[in-house]
């Protein structure tokens, strides 16, 4: 089968394979053809993939010539008009926030695979690229708050005094979280993790970092690792308990996600206007809403003295790792699909199957299908 990798877009840094992925696709019998310039800001050349048996060409050729095409981001409406029928596009699509980009992909009849809709499963774990890319953005926030923070992290004892070390609050414990949980305690802070999912204190404590409890949590059984929504009067304890952490906090980062839904609000504006002047929260929820009241996608904005990041792509900015991890996760994919030296798109299958959101004309995810019927 051809492989086509196409170049991202100029707000993103990744490519979809590197030469090492795409040498280990070639090693398995499929031919790759990669669009001119695609690793160029991941910093992996041309001539690096030709070495490895890649064939540079043309965006418009990958589009004529490949049979299985392989992107990071949404296919833009330049993108799916130049798609041919019958051919697998794999990227990372969101189907619940852009059913209308599955109902376009779908009349054109492209098997469409959606790489954040993979079973969290444990034969699924080398394939999780959600994961993968929460790792690089929970390391990356503590680096963020670091940054902007306008004192030290660790406890430093000196000649002018002994310095306390900063006081981190982490909203969410799932691989984002802990990564952050992980990386602040590297960095010498004093760490509180609050999540709704009273399972993960383990994980928790055994970083380092005290868990905040709030009785009477929902138990999210099937929710995938995610957390679910909560009652009423569970969100009310929720809140006083976070407002309480958040006052003594220095930097709070945020994580928290419901597939499908916006980002349920844990940072108020009351509690921000109760923090520390000069403190920073980082919220890694901004895409879908953000964590707190304040934040706007893409933006570093300072309210009541506060720093609020709104961050939405921090894995862009560690491109040569984060597509390392990308890269590996979808080479273990098309591993599971390759039967015989051929690719096939077994539905029988339950990690291909989860992932597939559209095939031969007929949307297949219930939850998408059930917005593009509304």
């Amino acid at each position: 089968m051809i492989f086509g990798i196409l170049k991202e877009s100029d707000d993103e840094n990744r490519v979809a394979l590197l030469p090492e992925a795409v040498d280990a696709l070639i090693k398995m019998g499929q031919k790759v053809i990669l669009e001119t310039n695609a690793g160029a800001r991941s910093f992996a050349l041309d001539e690096d993939y030709k070495k490895v048996g890649a064939i540079i060409v043309s965006r418009s050729e990958i589009f004529q010539k490949a049979e299985f095409i392989i992107k990071i981001n949404p296919p833009t409406g330049a993108d799916i008009d130049q798609l041919k029928s019958g051919v697998i596009f794999m990227a990372v699509i969101q189907p619940l926030f852009n059913p209308q980009i599955i109902k376009a992909l779908t009349e054109k009849k492209v098997s469409v695979l959606s790489l954040d809709s993979i079973p969290r499963t444990t034969r699924a774990q080398s394939m999780d690229i959600l994961s993968s890319m929460s790792t690089v953005s929970g390391y990356k926030a503590v680096l963020l708050a670091a940054n902007h923070l306008p004192k030290f992290f660790p406890m430093l004892t000196t000649a002018a005094g002994t310095i306390a070390p900063a006081k981190a609050l982490i909203l969410g414990a799932g691989v984002a979280g802990l990564q952050a949980i992980a990386t602040s305690k590297r960095l010498g802070a004093v760490v509180e993790v609050f999540d709704s999912r009273p399972e993960v204190k383990e994980q928790v404590m055994s970083l380092g970092a005290k868990f905040v409890e709030v009785d009477g949590a929902k138990e999210a059984i099937g929710a995938g690792g995610y957390a679910v929504e909560q009652t009423e009067d569970y969100k009310k304890k929720q809140i006083a308990a976070i407002q309480k952490s958040a006052s003594k906090a220095d930097f709070i980062i945020t994580t928290a996600l419901i597939p499908g839904k916006k980002a349920p609000i844990l940072i108020t504006e009351d509690m921000v206007k109760d923090m520390k002047i000069g403190s920073v929260i980082v919220d890694l929820a901004a895409v879908n809403g953000g964590n707190c009241q304040y934040t706007e996608a893409g933006k570093t904005i300072s309210i009541h003295g506060i720093t609020i990041i709104g961050v939405t792509n921090l894995p862009s900015t560690m491109p040569t790792d984060a597509s390392k991890m990308f890269g590996k996760n979808v080479i273990n994919f098309i591993k599971n699909m390759i039967k015989d030296g051929k690719t096939e798109l077994n539905l029988e299958d339950d990690i291909i199957s989860g992932t597939c959101i559209s095939h031969a004309g007929v949307v297949r995810h219930a939850p998408t299908l059930q917005l593009l019927e509304k």
